[in-house]
């Protein structure tokens, strides 16, 4: 891309929010907050107590560690335009927000396939859990989970800079690989083909994994009791919610990108646009937060001791004993 003419690119989307901006403002910066907040909780949760140290719950951390990265490759960005006055951004913060937010939405996949993965050994093989999925083997999922998307999309985004860009109108409120693609000087047939073949490559694997884990789940709990088949089943709601919610927020993302959307409102487009990377981060730490039951036990414990703790602090400054 060192030869693109344009500095920097206008977002024509937030015209729609032209006229209560502020108001938007504070509702962004209050869901980044609320993401943030939910997830680094998790984590902070899973890590002080030694008891939730399991495979499935190192994986949540890591996925928690996603959303946050996710979460502050767009919201903050997004606040930064609404205030401005012309709805410029620099063709360099575009261009690495692509990146942030491909490996991101990759990532996320590959980290729920391995979740998936976690679930099919802990119910098939519930004896021999701790030795097939080890300590090792939970590092080795982890660093492929992040390193898969972040090489593979590097190599395919790679052709992207390469070109020549003559257009600098991104109608949306953040920059995406198809959308530089469009601005080209000329638009080469094979970046679009090359892209789907990138989609499977990022999809396919997991896409795989998560269909097998859960078709040899349903197999498995087919021979079980049916209260051995609820408690199995239960530890796969927030798993399956979770994966998805994301499914549901990416296939969105990618038709808006491949096919012209316009004769749906701009509204509804821009909220369909941000739902994979605003209401994922707020969801994940929610399902799994609340619907695993020895995390939401210590949840339940943390609120319990603040409310003794403000309560104690107001008798104090009352002059009252405790």
């Amino acid at each position: 891309m060192d030869n693109t003419t344009a500095l920097t690119f206008t977002m024509t989307a937030y015209a729609v929010f032209e006229n209560y901006k502020h108001g938007m403002f504070a509702v962004f910066l209050l869901l980044y907050l609320i993401a943030i907040t939910l997830n680094l909780l998790l984590i902070a949760i899973i890590h002080q107590h030694k008891e939730l140290h399991q495979p499935m719950n190192v994986f949540t951390c890591v996925l928690s560690i996603n959303e946050i990265y996710g979460s502050t490759a767009l919201l903050p960005a997004i606040l930064s335009v609404l205030i401005s006055d012309t709805y410029e951004v620099p063709t360099k913060w575009c261009m690495a927000q692509v990146y942030f937010l491909h490996t991101y939405a990759s990532a996320e996949f590959c980290f729920l396939a391995a979740m998936g993965y976690d679930r099919y050994v802990a119910i098939c093989y519930p004896l021999h859990y701790h030795s097939i999925v080890s300590h090792s083997k939970i590092v080795k999922l982890c660093a492929l989970a992040a390193l898969y998307p972040l090489i593979f999309f590097g190599c395919f985004y790679s052709l992207t800079l390469q070109l020549s860009i003559c257009g600098k109108v991104v109608p949306k409120l953040y920059c995406v690989n198809m959308e530089l693609v469009k601005l080209s000087c000329s638009q080469p047939a094979y970046i679009s083909v090359v892209g789907l073949l990138l989609i499977l490559v990022l999809v396919m694997p997991q896409f795989v994994m998560i269909v097998f884990s859960y078709a040899q789940i349903a197999r498995v709990c087919r021979k079980l009791s049916r209260e051995s088949q609820h408690n199995a089943l239960k530890t796969c709601i927030p798993h399956l919610l979770s994966l998805l919610n994301f499914t549901i927020g990416s296939l969105f993302e990618i038709i808006q990108s491949r096919f012209n959307m316009n004769h749906i409102a701009a509204e509804a487009r821009i909220f369909l646009s941000l739902y994979f990377v605003i209401i994922t981060p707020i969801a994940n730490p929610v399902l799994y937060g609340l619907g695993t039951q020895i995390i939401r036990v210590h949840i339940l414990k943390l609120f319990i001791r603040y409310k003794i703790s403000k309560k104690r602090s107001t008798l104090a400054k009352a002059g009252i004993p405790a």
